[in-house]
């Protein structure tokens, strides 16, 4: 069978554009920080995860954080990029030497930070799939392992499963209403919805993707 060329070519054009339209949907929302930061943030990436680091997620992961605002201060304390509390960020190089002195206003200590951060936490989450496993290490990077761990013991003792996300999301092992709903829904938000605009802006697959 001879390959029909001329539908080819229509498909090729049709994948361009609607890539254009992706893009151009996509590059308004993306803040101009970011793009001074997309070569650090690659590059921190890759070093820490490989080649098929999941930029677009990492990015996303910003975006929800500090909305790339180097200077960002939250309500109860958390600083920078990638808005870690003080006392995170004094902690971290204790796990992470690679980190080093802790500078959360500086844009290359917290993206390498956040990536080391995020890596330190994927390493000690149990998980059905790559996708499960990013959101309980969204999860815990929120709010902290300790919680995700008794979440997951609590959804086994409940007879649900402990490795799937969407099983897991229902139980509150002792959260405030507050601080459940939003560590519910901080990777909602990365996976779903900041990590594909990335994704669409070209930045990099994202944590959910099929490899």
């Amino acid at each position: 069978m001879r390959p029909n060329w001329g539908l080819m070519a229509v498909l090729a054009f049709c994948a361009l554009f609607w890539w254009g339209v992706w893009e151009a949907v996509a590059s308004p929302l993306i803040p101009a920080q970011a793009k001074q930061h997309r070569a650090l943030l690659i590059r921190e990436a890759r070093a820490q995860w490989g080649l098929d680091a999941p930029v677009a997620t990492f990015a996303g992961q910003i975006h929800q954080e500090s909305r790339w605002n180097e200077r960002a201060v939250s309500p109860v304390g958390a600083q920078g990029l990638a808005q870690f509390m003080p006392t995170t960020s004094r902690w971290l190089p204790e796990v992470a030497p690679q980190t080093g002195q802790p500078m959360p206003f500086s844009a290359s200590w917290s993206i390498r930070a956040m990536i080391v951060y995020d890596k330190w936490i994927w390493n000690r989450v149990l998980a059905a799939s790559d996708c499960d496993r990013w959101a309980f290490t969204l999860s815990a990077y929120n709010g902290g392992l300790g919680w995700v761990q008794r979440d997951q013991r609590l959804a086994a003792s409940r007879r649900a499963n402990p490795l799937s996300w969407n099983d897991v999301t229902r139980f509150n092992s002792g959260r405030s209403a507050a601080n459940f709903k939003e560590n519910r829904g901080y990777p909602e938000r990365i996976l779903n919805r900041w990590g594909p605009l990335y994704q669409a802006a070209g930045w990099g697959r994202g944590g959910c993707d099929a490899r």
